[in-house]
């Protein structure tokens, strides 16, 4: 995610300890000039690098959110792989707030964007002159039939990285599991880090082969999607990577019933559209990523488009219709990978536009699609996949070490040691520019 050159400043990161302002007592009404709805990656990045921005005179940010604490979510495949603790993933939101920025624990119901106003289900009003909606996106464990069950029952041997209150629970079925069907399933539709279903079963198979019983395992990964991801380049690495290990490839299933007591995984074959045929399959190890969607209450609101997200231009990440509002990140409708390396890029953009629309200028910074899935692959191996819109490639490292697609040691340590060590002290802090390092990227395209 970002050149070598990044590295050399590692050790003189600092470690912040600052004290957060936290709205202990919360007004029937409050007013801030901007607001921003989420308190994840990228509502914290937002008002980090706002309130860092020296065109932003008015240092007046509030963010809602009823979250206790904050996660570092690319970190669940480290903790559901055995490679790092849970305990590194997360910190109380207190502690991630920026200086400066108020934080209101109040979870929102809707918006009134022509009044400019967001309601919250605790009957307090926030008004605004500007707002960033980044609240993320659901995962829908409802969304599977008998999934929510199957993960309360330790000795059903389903598990899922997509939670804190799972991941743990992967780790320890990896270990146990010595013989039978393995099955990872990834859903149909938008998910965030789209990479992951299989990236803890690249790992999960390397930790069978290290414990010498991975020929007594048959693994299938089955997924509502065609291939094996949506990058040409990295979805034929992918797939010959899968073909070399002798994983089962079951294409456009997608997962619609578990049952735990039974053993049994059902799927709807996608080919057959509507009336795809159900499909039945045993396994001994489940790993499930269940389906995502927008959240209802933006999905329902007048800032939403018609699938739900917030309905943004793709380029300078400003609502379509209401000026004042942007939007980045999961809950927006930026047709990209929805990944925290998205964000690194999405957020100057945002900031320099918002900063534009506040002096009364046209915004005119651009974000191309850049995203990246840092894909482990097994132990010691990852591949770097960077891209931009329309699925073509922006490698960081390609001059240097060339194609991506080819799986790295050095990209390995970069996701398991470098990647959270910068999202804890850089990222979050405003500091931290994914593809350009610690230096801010021009986000204005040079006329030709």
């Amino acid at each position: 995610m970002a050149g070598i050159a990044v590295l050399r400043p590692l050790a003189r990161v600092p470690v912040r300890h600052i004290a957060r302002t936290y709205a202990t007592s919360i007004p029937a009404k409050a007013h801030h000039r901007v607001v921003i709805v989420g308190g994840g990656t990228a509502g914290v990045t937002v008002a980090a690098q706002l309130q860092r921005n020296a065109q932003f005179e008015t240092k007046d940010i509030a963010i809602l959110d009823p979250a206790q604490t904050h996660h570092y979510q690319p970190g669940w495949t480290l903790v559901g792989s055995g490679l790092r603790s849970l305990e590194d993933m997360h910190r109380p939101m207190s502690d991630v707030i920026p200086e400066g920025v108020k934080h209101y624990p109040l979870r929102v119901s809707t918006f009134d964007p022509e009044n400019n106003a967001v309601k919250t289900s605790d009957g307090v009003d926030v008004s605004y002159d500007y707002l960033v909606v980044a609240p993320g996106l659901e995962t829908n464990f409802a969304g599977v039939s008998g999934l929510e069950q199957a993960l309360q029952d330790p000795a059903s041997q389903v598990s899922s990285i997509y939670s804190e209150k799972t991941v743990e629970q992967v780790w320890k079925n990896v270990q146990s599991f010595k013989k039978g069907p393995a099955i990872f399933t990834q859903p149909a539709g938008i998910i965030k880090c789209a990479g992951a279903p299989q990236k803890i079963m690249w790992m999960a198979l390397s930790q069978w082969k290290r414990d010498g019983v991975r020929d007594n395992i048959d693994i299938s990964f089955a997924t509502g999607a065609p291939v094996m991801f949506a990058v040409p380049k990295y979805s034929q690495a992918l797939e010959d990577l899968r073909k070399e290990r002798n994983v089962e490839g079951l294409f456009q299933h997608n997962l619609v019933k578990v049952d735990p007591k039974k053993k049994v995984a059902t799927f709807k074959k996608l080919t057959d559209g509507a009336n795809g045929a159900l499909v039945e399959k045993e396994f001994g190890f489940l790993h499930v990523v269940p389906p995502q969607k927008p959240w209802d209450w933006i999905a329902k609101s007048p800032i939403a488009d018609a699938a739900g997200w917030v309905d943004v231009d793709k380029s300078t990440t400003q609502h379509t219709k209401y000026k004042n509002i942007f939007s980045l990140g999961d809950a927006s409708s930026l047709p990209n990978s929805k990944t925290a390396a998205a964000i690194t890029s999405q957020t100057p953009v945002l900031i320099d536009n918002l900063l534009a629309v506040m002096k009364g200028a046209e915004p005119k910074a651009v974000y191309d699609g850049y995203a990246s899935c840092p894909l482990l692959t097994g132990h010691n191996e990852l591949m770097l996949c960077e891209f931009k819109y329309g699925g073509v490639p922006k490698e960081t490292f390609a001059n240097i070490l060339g194609g991506q697609e080819s799986p790295s040691r050095l990209f390995y340590h970069l996701k398991k040691d470098f990647f959270p060590f910068v999202y804890w002290n850089s990222f979050i802090n405003g500091t931290w520019y994914g593809p350009s390092g610690f230096f801010r990227p021009n986000t204005t395209p040079s006329q030709s």
